[in-house]
């Protein structure tokens, strides 16, 4: 796995600890985000950079969003 890779990754688990933690409302919406992810045959498959950006975007996205309407 190469070094962007990785750090998307990281993202990722950080993202998803931070809602976890902070935002346990919005895990609810985790499954619907985790759509954009490839899910045929994960084992035989790599991991496609493309859709593991979008993934982390959307969790960004989501917590950006929830945090513009809902925290003042």
């Amino acid at each position: 796995m190469d070094l962007e890779t990785n750090k998307i990754l990281k993202d990722i688990s950080v993202l998803t600890l931070k809602i976890q933690e902070d935002y346990p409302e919005l895990q609810k919406y985790l499954d619907e985000q985790r759509s954009t992810l490839p899910h045929d045959d994960l084992i035989g498959s790599t991991l496609d950079l493309d859709a593991l950006q979008s993934y982390r975007d959307g969790l960004k996205e989501l917590i950006d969003h929830y945090k513009e309407n809902h925290m003042h």
